[in-house]
C-alpha cells in the first residue's frame, strides 16, 4: 500500500511510550519488557493500526506487540490505538519498526509467542517474488525461531492464490491447519473476527475473504 508521507509521524512516534525505534535491542526479552507477565500475541504487518488497537484494547489479559516497518503507517497506528486506548498509554502494547522480512533479528526463542496475526499482507503474485509472501515457507521457518511449540498463525486474505499457496506453505513447514474458511463472514472460524480496513474494502466489492489458523 502506498501511503503519503506524514511529517508529524516522526516527532508523534518519538513521544509515544508505547513505541519503539530500535527493537532488536529486546531480543530475548520481551517478556519483561511488560509490566504483566501474560501470553505475548505478534501482528506482522500492522498497517494503519486499526486492528491491534481494537484487539489489545479489548483484551487486557494478552500483551501485543505490532510490527511495521513504514513510518507514516506507524504513525496512524500511534493515533489509532490513542484513540482506542482513550488517550491512556497502553500497558500492553507496544508498536515496533521493524522489517518483518528480517523479524528474527527482533525476536528469539526466550520471547515465546503464542500467536501471530498476518492480515492481508501482500501477495507478490509474481513467481520471482513469492518468497518475500510473509507466508512463504522461508518466513515460516523464520518465525518457528521465536513460535511456541503449539503456538498459532491467524491468517487472513482476500488473495485466492495466496490462499491456497499459503496452505502448502504451511504444511511444508510443518505447521497444522486446524480451521479453514473460504467465507470467513458466512463461516467465521475465528472466535472474534475484527474487520481491518482492507477486508471492509474487499467485501464491499463483493470479494470473499479467507481465513485460516494454523498451529506449530
Amino acid at each position: 500500500m502506498r501511503i503519503r508521507t506524514k511529517k508529524w509521524a516522526k516527532q508523534e512516534l518519538e513521544n509515544a511510550e508505547f513505541y519503539i525505534n530500535n527493537p532488536e535491542i529486546y531480543k530475548n526479552q520481551w517478556l519483561k519488557k511488560f509490566p504483566k507477565n501474560q501470553p505475548l500475541h505478534l501482528e506482522l504487518g500492522c498497517g494503519k493500526g486499526n486492528f491491534i488497537a481494537n484487539l489489545a484494547s479489548c483484551h487486557p489479559q494478552v500483551n501485543y506487540i505490532a510490527v511495521d516497518m513504514i513510518e507514516a503507517m506507524l504513525g496512524l497506528s500511534k493515533r489509532n490505538i490513542e484513540e482506542a486506548y482513550k488517550m491512556k498509554n497502553p500497558e500492553n502494547l507496544f508498536l515496533i519498526r521493524a522489517n518483518v522480512e528480517r523479524i528474527f533479528e527482533v525476536f528469539g526463542e526466550k520471547d515465546s509467542i503464542e500467536r501471530i496475526y498476518i492480515n492481508f499482507c501482500n501477495p507478490w503474485p509474481r513467481g520471482k517474488h513469492n518468497k518475500r509472501r510473509l507466508t512463504h515457507t522461508r518466513q515460516l521457518e523464520n518465525y518457528k525461531k521465536f513460535l511456541k511449540k503449539d503456538g498459532e498463525i491467524y491468517f487472513k486474505t482476500d488473495d485466492d492464490e495466496l490462499f491456497e499457496a499459503s496452505q502448502v506453505y504451511l504444511q511444508n513447514s510443518g505447521f497444522a491447519i486446524i480451521a479453514k474458511t473460504y467465507d470467513l463472514h458466512a463461516d467465521p472460524i475465528f472466535k472474534e473476527n475484527i474487520i481491518t480496513e482492507h477486508e471492509k474494502m474487499f467485501s464491499e466489492e463483493g470479494i470473499k475473504i479467507k481465513a485460516l489458523i494454523a498451529k506449530r
